[in-house]
């Protein structure tokens, strides 16, 4: 079989674990190379993206800033030429901090250059070479035919995780017989909007917009008191950038209607974000508008259903956007996304694997590579804060960040491999699947690769000591100490 290239650190995945990883990786002096099936690099940040809480959750509830590095750099990069929203100057209140997702997706393959990071695209990695227990490369199928790419260290920053369970490590995932999965779902984006028609309507059913929030919690004097503050927020409501700080506005009420109708269908709701473009334009991204139930992603069959099924349910909302919401009778589609955004599949296991109680202690961790202010667990046992609903902060101690090991990067049964992204060692209660967890675990596991290149060692010797690793992390800008 013919060999490509041979490298110090190969990443499958060009997505934004992946990217992150190789600029990292590259920045230790290691040659790296990305191993990506489209031609685009970005994943849920620009092709099946951008998720609504992209940038949001880089503080926790103090107002600390826990998440830096990478995530920063690239927010910073777009602020400054006008594709980013700036950073929230109180983000106790709200942290939304959207940028434009096609800007996003130019600027990152300028950051690979820049960081003479080694591409290969168009390119399926198919299988593993292994010696052993140990991974020395992966095989790939592309448009010149199969051939090998080597590698001293492995980084599966797969959607799926694909690799690494092909290299033999054990992972967990959802049996559709016991539980809900994460639905999948198609984004699409609409120009056009008359935003003053649009902000005149919200201010008029503020009551009704604010009731969806409140569903299952209580009728307590504090709750009341949120509603009531919220009710006068929406009423206050000039401008655009108003709306924006909210980062999402939900049409729970009209949803309901327009499926009792028969004009709209049962998954998600008509509800949306915003999108930063050029010259000061906002523009709506619906992105829980196709919602694909009990889609099992590592099934072929079932993952080509859902993108038929998702695109069904994105034109019945693109319709009823137009009919029923005021100010978009004249908007247009403008963008959808190329294919489903997959919110959960495998979880690989690692040497640790986290679970909730991390989470909902705040827990810190001696051989900690990054934080976290989310965790899906904290996320699904919340109640509500319908004045100051910050995604993911509930049920974390102290209002603080919970620290990510890094073990959770290094899988079991398999060696001269890490894991970064959603699909790294977590209980299915606070897997990892937001876009700041996902660069920040491929930040350490591409700095990680690189130090166990050049000091000659295997990532799970590494667990032994990981001062430098830390270190090398810092001094690229992350956030590892001094945060509750």
């Amino acid at each position: 079989m013919e060999i490509y290239g041979e490298y110090d650190v190969v990443i499958v995945g060009g997505g934004t674990s992946g990217v992150s990883a190789a600029i990292a990786a590259a920045r230790t002096g290691a040659k790296t190379i990305i191993i990506e099936r489209f031609g685009v690099l970005g994943g849920q940040m620009n092709v099946s993206g951008p998720p609504g809480f992209a940038y949001s959750a880089l503080w926790n509830r103090r107002g600390e800033k826990c998440l830096a590095g990478i995530i920063e750099e690239t927010h910073h990069r777009l602020e400054k030429e006008g594709h980013a929203m700036p950073y929230p100057e109180n983000p106790q209140e709200t942290t939304y901090c959207f940028v434009d997702p096609d800007w996003w997706g130019l600027m990152i393959f300028e950051m690979m250059t820049e960081n003479k990071v080694n591409l290969l695209l168009h390119s399926l990695a198919v299988e593993v070479v292994k010696q052993a227990d140990a991974v020395t490369g992966v095989i790939v199928e592309n448009t010149s035919g199969r051939m090998a790419v080597m590698g001293k260290v492995i980084i599966d920053c797969s959607r799926e995780g694909d690799i690494a369970s092909r290299a033999g490590a054990p992972f967990e995932k959802v049996s559709k017989d016991q539980i809900e999965i994460e639905p999948p779902s198609i984004s699409f984006t609409m120009d056009g909007v008359d935003w003053d028609k649009h902000l005149k309507y919200l201010r008029e059913h503020a009551e009704e917009l604010v009731d969806p929030w409140m569903a299952g919690g209580s009728n307590s004097a504090a709750q009341n008191e949120m509603r009531n503050r919220r009710i006068a927020l929406y009423k206050s409501f000039q401008k655009i950038e108003d709306v924006v700080k909210l980062g999402c506005v939900t049409f729970g009420k009209l949803t309901r209607e327009l499926v009792a109708k028969g004009e709209y269908h049962e998954y998600g709701d008509i509800g949306f974000f915003f999108t930063p473009r050029e010259g000061g334009k906002w523009q709506a991204i619906f992105q829980h508008s196709s919602q694909v139930r009990q889609c099992d992603a590592t099934d072929i069959t079932e993952l080509t259903a859902g993108e038929v099924e998702a695109r069904r349910q994105a034109a019945i909302a693109l319709k009823a956007a137009r009919k029923y919401l005021p100010g978009f009778e004249n908007a247009y589609l403008s963008r959808i996304t190329s294919y489903l955004r997959i919110r959960e599949t495998r979880r690989i296991m690692g040497d640790y694997k986290m679970v909730l109680a991390d989470v909902q202690a705040a827990r810190k961790f001696p051989d900690v590579i990054g934080k976290s202010v989310q965790g899906m667990g904290a996320f699904h046992i919340a109640t509500i804060d319908t004045l100051t609903f910050v995604p993911g902060h509930r049920g974390i101690g102290d209002n603080g960040s919970f620290d990510l090991p890094y073990r959770i990067l290094v899988p079991q049964k398999v060696e001269n491999m890490l894991i970064a992204g959603k699909h790294v060692s977590a209980d299915r209660n606070c897997y990892l699947r937001f876009l700041p967890d996902t660069m920040v675990t491929g930040q350490a596991a591409g700095v990680a690769a690189g130090l166990c290149v050049k000091r000659g060692i295997t990532p799970r010797q590494m667990e032994k000591d990981v001062s430098e690793l830390q270190d090398v992390l810092q001094k690229q800008g992350a956030i590892l100490f001094g945060t509750h």
